[in-house]
């Protein structure tokens, strides 16, 4: 593949990526909100499928499109400083979603399968939904980091 096309795969799945997490949250916060039992299990239930069809296919095309334009472009995978960063941060981010919020969403959605029916939100799923937001801010502005490094290589 060309350089411009490794491009457009990491912009894509940059896009795919970053959207998917900022808007997911919009909208999970918006519903938390509400408070109606069923509106919040909705977008619980929402926040995984989003999950595994964008931000999972977001996050692979953005490393494949990375490395490949690494590639193409003659640079090393951790040279110079800004690809280091860049790998560093995006790994960190990684490990917050794949280690924190995955498992804290996977309880989030076992309680909100059985509030659903019951009309009742306990509040060890609003314990759990405060670990979710305060990691999920960190896990977003990780890659938002990332972003001004890949644009301004400092």
């Amino acid at each position: 593949m060309s350089y411009p096309a490794f491009k457009l795969m990491h912009l894509l799945g940059v896009v795919l990526l970053l959207g998917n997490v900022i808007v997911t949250a919009v909208w999970k916060i918006a519903a938390d909100r509400h408070g109606e039992p069923a509106v919040v299990a909705f977008a619980q239930r929402m926040v995984a499928r989003t999950d595994w069809a964008f931000t999972l296919p977001g996050a692979a095309l953005t490393i494949m499109g990375a490395h490949g334009m690494a590639w193409r472009g003659g640079f090393g995978m951790w040279q110079p400083g800004w690809i280091a960063w860049g790998h560093a941060l995006f790994l960190l981010a990684g490990l917050v979603w794949l280690l924190i919020l995955v498992p804290t969403q996977v309880a989030q959605a076992r309680l909100a399968k059985a509030f659903d029916a019951s009309a009742q939100i306990p509040e060890h799923y609003w314990r759990l939904n405060r670990r979710w937001i305060g990691w999920g801010v960190a896990a977003t502005l990780l890659p938002v980091a990332n972003l001004y490094l890949m644009v301004f290589k400092p």
